[in-house]
């Protein structure tokens, strides 16, 4: 079983993916990201979910990682889609999605990387 730190990090790579998902599916284009609010909200609320996610990691996690992560500028991400969602700028959201998630992402793959080969080893030690 995975650790409470290394089930979030799967969890926030899930989110990440699926914003990635939703820039294919409308494009990569700000125009059309700043015009449609379905595209817009969507992208947000994963957005948002990634900052919660980020927030409950172990203190010692963010810690060890702090140099690969920026840990609290995701959880102020998330304080500022909660709590000023109306006032966001849209060009600082499309940036954390086109750019910011993609950098977030490989480091969800990197620190993955070792768990899951481990779970491999051992399902093809049950076998």
């Amino acid at each position: 079983m995975d650790s409470p730190d290394i089930q979030r990090i799967r969890h926030i790579l899930v989110y990440c993916e699926k914003v990635a998902e939703t820039v294919r599916r409308y494009g990569n284009d700000f125009t059309v990201f700043s015009t449609d609010g379905d595209y817009f909200d969507s992208v947000s609320m994963k957005l948002l979910q990634i900052g919660e996610l980020s927030a409950g990691l172990s203190d010692e996690f963010k810690e060890r990682t702090r140099e690969q992560m920026q840990w609290g500028a995701l959880r102020g991400m998330r304080n500022m889609f909660a709590h000023a969602y109306a006032k966001m700028n849209k060009a600082t959201i499309w940036e954390a999605a086109t750019m910011d998630v993609v950098g977030l992402q490989r480091f969800c793959e990197k620190t993955l990387e070792p768990h899951d080969k481990k779970h491999t080893r051992n399902r093809d030690r049950e076998r």
